[in-house]
């Protein structure tokens, strides 16, 4: 006799998950969606494998605006082992070279200094970044080395947690798409001794905190209303963006996919979060508009209130 189709269920949220080390994303992301027998989920930017700490996983309506968190800035706390050079900047790698660490406090201090704010990285070979349809692992693996362009990354902040001997642990605040390896070894090259990272875990992006994260041995211990019950609105993800209240008639208009005249409103607002009654005499979160030449326009709008 066949087991009985698992039901899948349209509900939409945002699941703050700490995620484990040696998982990749998209793995943590198919068992947060089997667990919550979501009809559809998405993640909000590749964490490595190797890396722990804060993915915000978008289910549902949610998966709409998942783009804004790819590119939001990112906090981590990164450990680097200084006096190694390994071939992959990360544990992964085979040693290649092995110095000897004379850096002091002081030292530490006045490098990354340099590597603070706006910074030019090369990327990695081992990094996910493609060329001519291959990621650049894929040739790294193979000996194969691809000429790659400096990139503009920004370094909002490099704060020392902790240095002892050979370990050096940092909080990192930067922009998206810094690989925070190629930091690490070039702070370590800075320093005189080369460095490797050792850790890495994400502790906060797009105004989201480890801290409000649930890992996933607790969020598998839990019963389904449980799970449920952690997951965020989905305009938690566009908290950052002003908001505009409708009324009911401007509500209709706007949910048919019609544009409304605010003759008094001059403003030129490109996004801005749109709450209104769909009926049940509740504000509701309806997407979001774009207000210019005194009319809005909706532009992203929840597929629940389209022809509500």
């Amino acid at each position: 006799m066949n087991a009985p189709r698992r039901v899948k269920r349209p509900i939409s949220g945002v699941l703050l998950l700490d995620k484990p080390y040696g998982v990749s994303s998209n793995q943590a992301l198919q068992k947060c969606r089997w667990l919550l027998q979501a009809e559809k989920g998405g993640h909000t930017g590749v964490l490595d494998p190797l890396a722990t700490g804060l993915l915000p996983l978008c289910f549902g309506e949610a998966t709409k605006f998942a783009q804004r968190m790819l590119d939001a800035d990112k906090r981590y706390t990164a450990t680097l082992k200084l006096g190694v050079t390994m071939t992959t900047g990360d544990l992964e790698g085979d040693v290649v070279q092995v110095r000897p660490v004379t850096a002091t406090r002081a030292d530490i201090d006045q490098a990354i200094q340099r590597f603070t704010g706006d910074i030019a990285q090369l990327p990695p070979m081992h990094s996910a970044l493609k060329h001519e349809g291959k990621a650049l692992y894929e040739y790294a693996r193979k000996g194969i080395e691809i000429e790659r362009q400096a990139r503009p990354v920004t370094i909002h902040a490099l704060d020392v947690l902790e240095f002892y001997t050979d370990v050096l642990v940092l909080d990192v605040r930067c922009s998206k798409g810094t690989y925070v390896r190629t930091l690490a070894e070039d702070i370590g090259e800075a320093l005189g001794c080369g460095a490797h990272l050792t850790g890495l875990r994400r502790t906060g992006t797009a105004g989201f905190d480890l801290a409000n994260a649930y890992s996933l041995e607790a969020f598998e211990a839990m019963e389904l209303p449980a799970r449920d019950a952690t997951l965020l609105p989905v305009d938690s993800l566009v908290i950052d963006l002003p908001t505009m209240q409708l009324d009911a008639a401007a509500t209709k208009r706007v949910t048919h996919g019609l544009s409304v005249r605010f003759p008094e409103n001059s403003e030129i607002i490109p996004s801005l979060r749109l709450y209104g009654d769909t009926g049940n005499g509740l504000s509701t979160f309806l997407g979001l508009g774009e207000l210019a030449d005194c009319t809005l326009y909706p532009r992203r709008l929840l597929s629940t209130v389209v022809h509500a």
